[in-house]
């Protein structure tokens, strides 16, 4: 993807706190596509997206309400052929629209692209760095609860199981940030601040 703007990764597993982490980031002026709040956009609006989640799971995929986000998750959680077909489907158009995103904001001199799986989509051969949010899997596993009440312990450990470990992503991360409620998390986000807008210019 050629384009003038420094493209960067956010990434990082399940209830590390890459959203947060974001937020910040957009704070300091910087924007920010959130690839998984648009994947379920495009799953509820994009025409080619609805006719093949219809033929790979069944007209329940929508209600007279849209999306059936409920019936599409238990059909896909525990079925591994299924979850990999349904990615098949939508990371395309994920990948797609965040290029058209890209181009109309090309005069920005950083981008920020938020995904919890950039490194299994190998999206970050796209991205020219990627900031890894870590946190201890107790603590993801606390705040997850706390935030998906549809969601139990055994849920959140086989989306888990299912992201590279940190000794992995921490290899391909040109930075990290550690969201382990002992470092403080400004001084980071503003220290790589500082070192990507130095990069842009």
């Amino acid at each position: 993807m050629k384009n003038s703007s420094l493209l960067i990764g956010i990434t990082g597993g399940i209830g590390s706190g890459k959203s947060l982490i974001s937020s910040i980031f957009n704070k300091l002026g910087l924007r920010v596509y959130d690839a998984d709040r648009r994947a379920k956009w495009l799953m509820a609006h994009d025409p080619n997206i609805k006719s093949q989640l219809i033929e790979l799971l069944g007209s329940e995929s929508y209600t007279e309400q849209g999306l059936n986000r409920s019936f599409i998750a238990r059909k896909s959680f525990n079925n591994e052929n299924i979850l990999t077909r349904l990615n098949a489907i939508v990371h395309p158009e994920v990948d797609a629209d965040f290029t058209r995103w890209v181009a109309l904001h090309d005069s920005s001199p950083v981008l920020l692209k938020e995904s919890a799986l950039i490194f299994e989509t190998s999206s970050h051969t796209e991205l020219d760095q990627v900031i890894l949010v870590l946190s201890p899997s107790a603590l993801r596993i606390k705040r997850v609860l706390a935030r998906d009440l549809h969601r139990d312990k055994k849920d959140i450990e086989a989306i888990i199981s299912r992201q590279l470990p940190a000794a992995e992503t921490s290899l391909l991360a040109h930075f990290i940030i550690k969201n382990d409620e002992r470092n403080l998390l400004l001084p980071q986000v503003l220290s790589i601040h500082k070192a990507l807008i130095a990069q842009a210019s």
